[in-house]
């Protein structure tokens, strides 16, 4: 049964150019890139289980046979996909940082180049957060990227912190990093649903959502249940 074309999205891959021919070869890595990129559209929009490989080698503009010998079964693609987009989320929060802000600075910046990610990549994040999490195998793979963020963002934490000359226990900066990562998740993914909705504004609503305690908290002011 022939798949309905797919509309333009965010990730849309670029069609074949006139010199990609015997004599004008593309590059492997890039030809890679281009059936992620093709991949990623198909995945976001069908699901892994009814995306097939005959629609991502034709938005990639090569063949089956080579989608295959490239990046391996449709399993394998996906997860390609999910480390590609990984990676790109990751190295975006990285670069985000500045050590040299205060705490709520850093932190701001950091959702900031989140949710801009979001909102540049929203196929990916479908694939990311919503088609991977729940499935195995792939729910492992999101699992070690959730894990790599809460590692990023406690570790931006603890050097701001430092740099003002505080320091707070290791278990209470993870559990701030968890609760800002999963909160972030949710927010993103309404982001994601609402393109007209500004990255850095979804990242201002945050901060005045989680801030103000988690500022407390790192100064030693904590809320105590009754006795």
């Amino acid at each position: 049964m022939q798949s309905n074309p797919l509309p333009p999205g965010d990730d849309a891959p670029a069609s074949p150019r006139a010199g990609d021919t015997p004599r004008g070869r593309v590059p492997r890595a890039e030809r890679e890139q281009q059936m992620l990129d093709a991949a990623v559209l198909v995945f976001s929009r069908r699901g892994f289980h009814h995306a097939n490989m005959d629609e991502i080698a034709e938005l990639s503009g090569v063949s089956k046979p080579m989608v295959y010998a490239y990046l391996g079964t449709k399993e394998e693609l996906f997860i390609a996909c999910l480390r590609r987009e990984s990676a790109r989320l990751v190295s975006g929060l990285a670069a985000a940082a500045d050590p040299t802000l205060p705490p709520d600075q850093q932190l701001w910046r950091g959702l900031k180049g989140f949710f801009e990610f979001v909102g540049a990549h929203r196929d990916g994040w479908s694939v990311l957060y919503r088609q991977a999490r729940t499935q195995q195998p792939f729910s492992v793979e999101v699992a070690a990227m959730r894990e790599t963020v809460v590692e990023v963002i406690t570790d931006r934490l603890d050097g701001a912190l430092r740099l003002e000359g505080r320091q707070v226990k290791p278990d209470d900066l993870t559990a701030m990093a968890l609760t800002l990562v999963g909160a972030s998740e949710s927010l993103a993914d309404w982001l994601a649903d609402h393109p007209d909705e500004d990255p850095g504004r979804t990242a201002t609503r945050l901060m005045n959502a989680v801030w103000l305690g988690a500022d407390q908290l790192m100064r030693g002011v904590a809320w105590r249940p009754p006795a």
